[in-house]
C-alpha cells in the first residue's frame, strides 16, 4: 500500500517505542571494541553521536568466544563487556535515542588464531569459505571448519539466549538477531553450506530449524516486540549460495510471521544508481517479501535521501537503514531534513584504528561555523 506522506522524517511506532524519523542506523562492523573485547569511552562517543537515529542497531556483537570472527569486534559474553556497553546505552539514553543490540556468531567465518584454545571455527557442515580471514596477523586463507554435532546445537541456542539476557543486563531497548550476511544462522538456513542429514538439515523446514529455536530462546528473554532479525535473501556475500533461496527465505519470512517481532530487517539486492522501487534483477527485494511478511519491515540497500523515501511513499518497508551514509553522518536524520550535503565516507578508515573516520567527521554546526 502506497502513501505518498509518509518518508524519512515520519514517526513510527515500533512495538513499545516511538520513533521520531524512520532513519535507522545499520549495524556496523568498525573493529574498534578495547582489550577483551570490551566496549570503552571511544565507542560510547561514536554512538551518541548518532543518537539523533530513529533506532541505532549496535555492530555486530558476538555471543560467545567461539562466535569471534575478525580482530577487535565486541562481545556480550563477558561481565566486563555488558559494563561496557552499560556506557553506551546510559549516553545513548541522556541523548534521547534508542539502540538494540546485534547478536552475532561468525560460524565457520573466522579462523583458529581468533577461537579459544586455536580451536576450528564450528559450522553447519566441513565446507571451507572461498576467500581469506581477517586476523590480528593479517589476512589468512579460511580454514576448513568443524561440523557441529547434533548434540552441540541446543549449546549454540544458549550461547544466543545468554547473549539476549546479558544484552537486558546491558541496558538495550532490544535486540536483533543476525541470520545473515553468510554468518553462523544463515549458514544453517542455506543449501550450499548445509549438508546435514540431522534434523538441522535437508529440507527447508530443517535448516530454518536453528533460526527459529534462536528467536524463540531470545524473544524468552525480551519479548517479541523488542526482537528483531536480519536476513540477506539475496547476498552472496561469505561465498554464500542455495538451490533456491525464493523458497527458503519466503519459508523463513512465513514463519517468522507468528513471533509477532519488533521487524524483520532486509539486506537488498540492490546498490547500484538505477534505481526502481520493487525491481531487481538480482535478488529478493523487501516487495517480495511485503505481501507475507505481517510486521514492520526495515529495508537496507545503500540508499540515499529520495530513494529511501521512494521506498517508504511505495510501502515496501517501514524504516530505512543507513550504513555509509551515517558513518560519514552523525546528524544524518538533520541533513536528510534540510536536503544538506552530506560528508563523504573514507572507506580506508571503516575497519579499525582510532578516531580518524569514526568520531571525526563533522555535524553540520560544526561545518556552517
Amino acid at each position: 500500500m502506497s502513501n505518498s506522506t509518509v518518508n524519512l522524517l515520519s514517526p513510527y511506532k515500533l512495538g513499545p517505542y516511538e520513533l521520531p524519523n524512520r532513519v535507522v542506523m545499520a549495524p556496523l562492523t568498525r573493529n574498534r571494541a578495547g582489550e577483551g573485547n570490551v566496549p570503552h569511552q571511544l565507542n560510547v562517543t561514536y554512538y551518541v553521536q548518532r543518537a539523533s537515529a530513529g533506532l541505532i542497531i549496535s555492530e555486530a556483537t558476538q555471543v560467545s568466544p567461539q562466535g569471534m570472527g575478525y580482530p577487535s569486534t565486541p562481545g556480550i559474553h563477558s561481565p566486563e563487556q555488558v559494563e561496557g556497553w552499560k556506557l553506551i546505552t546510559k549516553a545513548v539514553h541522556e541523548k534521547g535515542g534508542r539502540i538494540f543490540l546485534q547478536l552475532w556468531h561468525v560460524g565457520r567465518i573466522s579462523h583458529p588464531s581468533l577461537q579459544p584454545d586455536g580451536a576450528l571455527p564450528v559450522a553447519p557442515s566441513a565446507i571451507a569459505p572461498e576467500g581469506e580471514a581477517d586476523t590480528y596477523e593479517g589476512s589468512k586463507p579460511f580454514v576448513t571448519p568443524r561440523a557441529l554435532e547434533t548434540e552441540e546445537i541446543p549449546g549454540i541456542v544458549e550461547q544466543y539466549r545468554q547473549g539476549a539476557e546479558n544484552a537486558l543486563a546491558a541496558g538495550f531497548d532490544g535486540v536483533e538477531i543476525h541470520a545473515a550476511n553468510g554468518y553462523l544462522l544463515d549458514q544453517f538456513l542455506q543449501d550450499g553450506t548445509n549438508k546435514r542429514t540431522d534434523e538441522y538439515g535437508g529440507s527447508i523446514e530443517n535448516r530454518a530449524r536453528l533460526i527459529l529455536e534462536v528467536t524463540e530462546a531470545v524473544t524468552s528473554i525480551w519479548g517479541s516486540d523488542r526482537v528483531g532479525i536480519r536476513l540477506s535473501p539475496s547476498g552472496t556475500f561469505n561465498d554464500m549460495h542455495d538451490s533456491d533461496r525464493g523458497a527458503t527465505f519466503s519459508y523463513v519470512v512465513k514463519a517468522l510471521n507468528p513471533f509477532d517481532l519488533a521487524y524483520l530487517h532486509l539486506v537488498e539486492p540492490r546498490a547500484d544508481d538505477n534505481f526502481t522501487p520493487g525491481e531487481s534483477s538480482n535478488g529478493f527485494p523487501s516487495s517480495f517479501f511485503r505481501p507475507i511478511y505481517n510486521g514492520t519491515i526495515i529495508s537496507a540497500g545503500g540508499y540515499d535521501r529520495e530513494q529511501g523515501n521512494q521506498v517508504l511513499a511505495a510501502g515496501e518497508a517501514d524504516l530505512v537503514a543507513y550504513g555509509r551514509l551515517f558513518i560519514a553522518n552523525p546528524d544524518l536524520p538533520q541533513r536528510f531534513a534540510l536536503n544538506a550535503e552530506l560528508n563523504k565516507p573514507d572507506r580506508s578508515t571503516f575497519y579499525g584504528g582510532d578516531e580518524k573516520g569514526y568520531t571525526d567527521y563533522p555535524f553540520l554546526d560544526q561545518q556552517a561555523s
